[in-house]
């Protein structure tokens, strides 16, 4: 095979050309292919196909969408040259490609759309590039050697601003540029229910100045680890073919970006030399980038539990996308589902039960803090779990019984249950709502330039024995439990405790001298050990981003056999605050978790205690109501589980 970099490409070199549509009408009747002389315009991820049964060394396999004057057609590489290959063939190549191969193409690929409507897409034929057979010669030709009566495509994007998005059909496919000011942890979902095969993703947002709301995005793995596990808040971002996916006939409204197989992503060093740099968005972005302060430093945030996208607001709207088998999970089998995630797989389910009990967790709180179902025990009494160890431990591997069965999604109609508490306050509900987590109150003496280090987010709450007076008012609100938790607790035949929030489960407050450090965190575990350069912080001692803290909330299974502690993390709005709108437990869970700036005046509150406080009342409200809780689970790894409460739908 003949592989170099064309330095004298003129006509009249004894090269033949054939275009792509003269080929694709004769290609079944040649037997020698004249040369292809095109551009690249897409490229896929890298797919790796090995079997174990099969002996391929290298079994790998991309496509490249490439075009001439006559139209875009799909060149597909195999194997072992792709490995050679791949990080070289960069979209916006000129190639000319000999001694290929013509076969038909697939019939249930998709090719990508051209940027320009009027190009002819060529579906019935694919090129195909392999070491072999034949022998391939590939030639880059610089582009500074293109010659006019070649007549080749240029390059062009679809850059988009965030305000335009709003007005951009499902399913269209769009760039995008802007600033990271969030950047989720990695994690991981099976390509298949039963298979082994996983898709790595991390949610990201990228602000661009032009609206508010920034840029929500569901970033895939793309073949580019470099990137993917290497961006950070406050990096300047470009992605590119990224689709549309928005449901304006759910509440909250569903708007966000995620990526193709053809998307690529670049990050700042990758800028110079990119042809996007000349498109008039991405240099009015540029502009806006140099009026900028360092305001969006101190929101920048990274990792955490991220609940999206978000479920319907009725659950006959929830059930439309879930298989019917796997619709509803009883209690009983949670624990089966958790055994059965990989590392960081994430998974969602919806159980149904009552919920029995609730204790709010302050911010920055103490990780040892007992359950909700456990605080509120006599000391002389045995634990729940102790109990049924001793008493039911024989019953764990036998079958649910028949009160635990799920009921018949025909049993509700559900909807959401709005309770009108005498509360000023909002939890996030809108997704176009300016969604701004509370400061942390800081004293005046830790707000003035301390140097960092190690960071010192933490804010601790007054100890709990200050006083009987705070004691009393802190029961108030901070904690209820129900007379049937009371009565049913200590003859339960399981207890399963997830109400434990981990470090890696909080979304912390970006500082950009330690960078490196929290993309390590949330990214997931190195191929390669690298030993770290001194001594290194833990990740809580980075404040949070949450200001509201968490509730640990039992829910007892239907027949008050089984029950489960899980995790509930509210975002909190202070704008909302100045509106007097009034929100309850369950619309709470509504929110769209997005971090943009803070707002100018936003000032302390101190009364997260009371928002805490409308929250239990509402829980309590939900006395001996059946529900259905939509609960997201995920494997962090290192026997650490996450189960977070995401939604509650109740009877109407």
């Amino acid at each position: 095979m003949t592989i170099g970099v064309v330095t004298n490409l003129v006509k009249g070199d004894g090269i033949k050309i054939i275009t792509l549509s003269h080929l694709e009408m004769t290609w079944n009747s040649r037997k020698n292919f004249p040369a292809l002389l095109v551009r690249i315009l897409h490229k896929s991820k890298l797919r790796y196909y090995g079997k174990p049964h099969k002996k391929t060394i290298e079994p790998y396999q991309t496509y490249l969408e490439v075009a001439d004057s006559s139209g875009m057609v799909s060149v597909i590489m195999w194997n072992d040259l792709c490995p050679e290959w791949y990080k070289s063939l960069r979209v916006g190549l000129i190639l000319l490609l000999q001694n290929y191969s013509v076969k038909r193409s697939h019939p249930f690929r998709r090719q990508p759309d051209p940027v320009d409507p009027h190009m002819k897409i060529i579906s019935t034929m694919e090129i195909c590039l392999n070491l072999r057979d034949p022998p391939n010669n590939i030639v880059i030709i610089p582009e500074k050697q293109l010659k006019p009566d070649w007549k080749l495509p240029k390059l062009t994007n679809r850059f988009i601003t965030r305000s335009e998005l709003e007005e951009m059909p499902e399913k269209a496919t769009c760039d995008i540029i802007g600033v990271l000011a969030f950047v989720g942890r990695v994690q991981r979902s099976k390509k298949k229910d039963h298979g082994e095969d996983f898709w790595s993703y991390r949610w990201i947002h990228i602000a661009d100045g032009t609206s508010e709301q920034p840029f929500i995005v569901q970033l895939f793995s793309t073949s580019q680890p470099e990137v993917f596990e290497n961006i950070c808040p406050l990096t300047y971002f470009v992605c590119t073919q990224l689709k549309v996916v928005r449901n304006y006939n759910q509440v909250p409204n569903l708007l966000y970006l995620t990526t193709t197989n053809e998307s690529r992503v670049f990050i700042i060093s990758g800028h110079r030399s990119q042809p996007y740099t000349y498109d008039s968005k991405v240099k009015n972005f540029i502009q806006w980038i140099k009026t900028k302060t360092d305001s969006g430093v101190k929101n920048a945030v990274i990792g955490g539990y991220y609940p999206y996208p978000p479920v319907p607001e009725t659950f006959p709207k929830y059930s439309r996308f879930i298989k019917a088998d796997s619709l509803l999970t009883a209690i009983s089998e949670v624990r089966k589902v958790i055994e059965d995630l990989q590392y960081r797989e994430q998974k969602r389910i919806a159980v149904q039960g009552i919920i029995t009990a609730i204790k709010y967790i302050p911010p920055n709180h103490s990780a040892e803090s007992a359950p909700a179902s456990e605080t509120l025990r006599s000391d002389s009494q045995p634990s729940t779990s102790q109990a049924s160890k001793r008493v039911h431990h024989h019953e764990r591997g036998s079958k649910r019984s028949q009160d635990d069965r799920p009921l018949g999604s025909s049993y509700f109609q559900f909807a959401p249950f709005i309770l009108n508490l005498c509360a000023k306050r909002k939890i996030i509900q809108d997704p176009c709502a300016n969604l701004i987590a509370i400061p942390q109150p800081h004293s005046p003496a830790s707000s003035k330039g301390s140097k960092h280090r190690s960071p010192s987010p933490f804010h601790r709450r007054e100890s709990s024995s200050s006083s009987s007076t705070g004691k009393s008012r802190r029961t108030a609100y901070d904690r209820w439990e129900s007379q049937l938790w009371k009565d049913k607790k200590f003859s339960l035949r399981d207890h399963l405790h997830y109400s434990h929030v981990y470090p890696e489960s909080v979304p912390r407050k970006f500082v950009l001298e330690y960078g490196k450090f929290l993309a390590k965190q949330y990214n997931t575990q190195p191929s390669k050990y690298i030993p770290p350069e001194g001594k290194q912080p833990k990740l809580d001692e980075f404040q949070s981003a949450r200001s509201l803290g968490h509730f640990e909330v039992t829910i007892l299974g239907l027949n008050h056999e089984i029950a489960i502690d899980v995790a509930f993390l509210p975002m909190y709005s202070p704008e909302d605050v100045r509106t007097s709108q009034i929100d309850t437990f369950l619309t709470c869970m509504n929110y769209s978790c997005v971090y943009p700036p803070e707002a100018p005046g936003s000032g302390r509150l101190s009364d997260i205690k009371e928002v805490a406080g409308d929250i239990v009342k509402a829980a309590a409200e939900l006395d001996r109501v059946h529900i259905i809780c939509i609960l997201d689970i995920c494997n962090l790894g290192d026997n650490k589980v996450e189960v977070c409460l995401q939604k509650i739908y109740t009877p109407e």
